[in-house]
């Protein structure tokens, strides 16, 4: 399998590189980046299989010549709403494999609208396997799968645990800083009222976490809101939600969003100004997320046994104390996808979110963490 890592030198890409490079059945795995020589010098970190090189992913003329030499896509080359699209269009092009970390929700409905296409030439694509989306969607999949059925869903995560990675092959404004910003300002799709919606950003929304009691989430643009919709029918709401450590993390964030919406300062220094407050705001609070919300979850309500119910998945207390960075959680991930397209149980051909029925959960936690996820029912407490 000759795998081309997309951004594979980046603070995302460089986790999910580092993780496959002891995988088995791998002949060649090319870093690509915009900055050549960081990709070459990362590359020669590992064995002669690796191998750096320069590359535009805006120059599909060029990215579909070096895709022909491949067979899976790793994709962690953002801002996905630039870039997701026009890659995987190139990666089934080229009848290659594919898997990304896209967490905007823009191009994930145009990109799931490429399954028929990917399906006729044989392509298996996940997008949006990184942490939220990703780890996200698929602690949702497993709450979903313990009820009966189901009206909504909920995936929710902690804003401070956001740590940008001091490592990079970027310079100039953070991508996922540019997401982060694009994601709460403007308006926003969710789906309400069994229907999509376009709302504005950050609107107070109350979780109401079996066991734990009720809490504030604040609605985030992220594609799990768009994806479990486009895979399960019958859903009446489906959102992705943000809490902070404090309600003044939230607030900050407004003002922030606030300052842009109003042009008083520009898209790229609110970018920057993002960056700085994520590296500065505490990390998330383990007997909070214990007792309170975690940093990551995902929740479902609906029935069972033909009665209300709710059921919350989210990782282990011993999980939950692991730092991991940004980079780690989104990146590994993406490595763990590889490792089961690689061991042939991702086999459906198609555009699928992590939660579409081609990842089986009960294969990709075991890889992710050695301890149990917890579950909380509505029907236990």
């Amino acid at each position: 399998m000759r795998v081309l890592a997309l951004g594979g030198s980046g603070g995302m890409g460089r986790f999910s590189s580092l993780a496959i490079s002891d995988f088995p059945n791998i002949s060649k795995v090319t870093i690509a980046d915009l900055n050549e020589a960081n990709a070459i010098e990362f590359a020669n970190n590992f064995d002669d299989r690796f191998v750096g090189i320069g590359l535009d992913v805006a120059d599909l003329i060029n990215l579909e010549k070096i895709m022909n030499d491949h067979d899976v896509i790793l994709n962690t080359t953002g801002p996905f709403f630039k870039f997701g699209e026009p890659i995987l269009k190139t990666a089934i092009k080229c009848k290659c494999h594919y898997l990304d970390i896209c967490d905007d929700w823009e191009p994930t409905i145009d990109m799931l609208k490429l399954n028929d296409e990917a399906k006729k030439n044989g392509v298996s694509a996940i997008i949006g396997l990184g942490a939220s989306p990703g780890i996200s969607n698929l602690l949702g999949l497993k709450a979903i799968n313990e009820l009966d059925s189901v009206d909504s869903i909920i995936t929710g995560w902690d804003v401070s645990s956001a740590k940008p990675e001091d490592e990079s092959s970027q310079s100039g404004t953070n991508a996922a800083m540019e997401h982060a910003l694009q994601q709460i300002s403007g308006e926003i799709k969710v789906f309400i009222d069994d229907d999509y919606k376009m709302i504005k950003p950050l609107e107070k929304f109350d979780i109401n976490y079996p066991g734990r009691g009720k809490y504030n989430g604040y609605i985030f643009g992220h594609p799990e809101a768009i994806s479990f919709p486009h895979h399960f029918n019958g859903l009446k709401e489906s959102l992705n939600v943000c809490h902070g450590s404090s309600e003044s993390d939230i607030y900050v964030i407004k003002v922030l969003r606030w300052l842009v919406d109003n042009k008083i300062i520009s898209f790229k220094n609110g970018a920057s100004l993002l960056e700085w407050f994520e590296r500065k705001i505490g990390a998330p609070d383990l007997e909070k997320q214990i007792k309170g919300l975690p940093a990551i979850y995902g929740l479902a309500s609906g029935t069972k046994d033909q009665k209300k119910a709710s059921v919350a998945v989210t990782l282990s207390e011993d999980e939950l104390t692991n730092s991991w960075g940004m980079g780690a959680i989104t990146g590994f991930p993406l490595a763990f996808g590889l490792k089961l397209l690689l061991e042939k149980k991702i086999n459906k051909k198609g555009v699928f979110a992590p939660e579409g029925g081609a990842i089986d959960p009960d294969d990709f936690f075991p890889l992710l963490t050695d301890y149990p996820l917890i579950v909380s029912r509505s029907w236990e407490n």
